[in-house]
C-alpha cells in the first residue's frame, strides 16, 4: 500500500475515533493528514470508502492473528478454543483502540458487513479446517462441518458486542475452562 494512502487511512482512523464517522467530513480527514482534499479524493471517492478502508485494515489485524494461531502445533480442541478467544479479544482490542469507532462499528452494520465479508470467508475456512482436523484425529464426532463451522462463527459474531463490554469479557476470561468444556462437549 502506498505511503500516502496509508497516511490518509491512519489520519481517518484518528478522526473517526475522535468525532465518530457520521460527524467526520472529508475535509477533517484531509486536514488531519496534512494533505489536500484533492489528494484525499485521488485515493478515495467518499468518506464511506475511507471508512471501509479503515475497517478493512483493522480486520486484517484479526486475520493475521488467526493465521498465526492456525500455524501453531495445537490439538484441534485447543486450537478451536484459542480461535474463539483470539477472535473475541482482537475485536475487543480493535474497538477499544479506536474510541468512538466502537459505536459506529456496531451501528453501521450494513457498511461494516460489506467490508467484513472477505474476513468472514477466511475465518469460516479456518474454522472448517480446525473441525476437519478434529474429526480426522477422532477428537470430534463426525459432523456436518459446514453447518457446525457456520454456527460457531455466527455465535462468535453475536458475542462481539457484549464481549466489548468489560464485564462480560472479564467473566468469560474467568470462566474460560467452563466455556471450553461447554463448547467441546457438543463436538465430542
Amino acid at each position: 500500500m502506498g505511503k500516502t494512502r496509508q497516511l490518509l487511512i491512519n489520519a481517518a482512523r484518528d478522526v473517526f475515533a475522535q468525532l465518530g464517522v457520521k460527524r467526520t467530513t472529508m475535509n477533517d480527514i484531509a486536514e488531519a493528514s496534512h494533505k489536500g482534499r484533492r489528494t484525499l479524493y485521488t485515493y478515495f471517492k467518499s468518506k464511506e470508502e475511507v471508512y471501509e478502508a479503515v475497517v478493512a485494515q483493522e480486520l486484517d489485524v484479526l486475520l493475521v492473528r488467526l493465521k498465526q494461531l492456525m500455524n501453531k502445533n495445537l490439538l484441534p480442541e485447543e486450537k478451536l478454543i484459542e480461535f474463539i478467544y483470539t477472535h473475541l479479544s482482537t475485536i475487543d482490542q480493535i474497538i477499544h483502540n479506536n474510541g468512538t469507532l466502537q459505536a459506529d462499528f456496531f451501528n453501521d452494520i450494513k457498511e461494516v458487513q460489506q467490508v467484513r465479508l472477505r474476513a468472514d470467508v477466511q475465518e469460516l475456512r479456518m474454522l472448517r479446517q480446525i473441525l476437519t482436523e478434529g474429526v480426522k484425529q477422532g477428537s470430534f464426532i463426525d459432523m456436518d462441518i459446514e453447518m457446525v463451522s457456520t454456527i460457531i462463527f455466527y455465535s462468535l459474531r453475536g458475542l462481539e458486542a457484549p464481549y466489548t463490554k468489560e464485564s462480560i469479557a472479564e467473566r468469560m476470561q474467568q470462566r474460560r475452562e467452563y466455556i471450553a468444556n461447554f463448547i467441546l462437549k457438543g463436538l465430542k
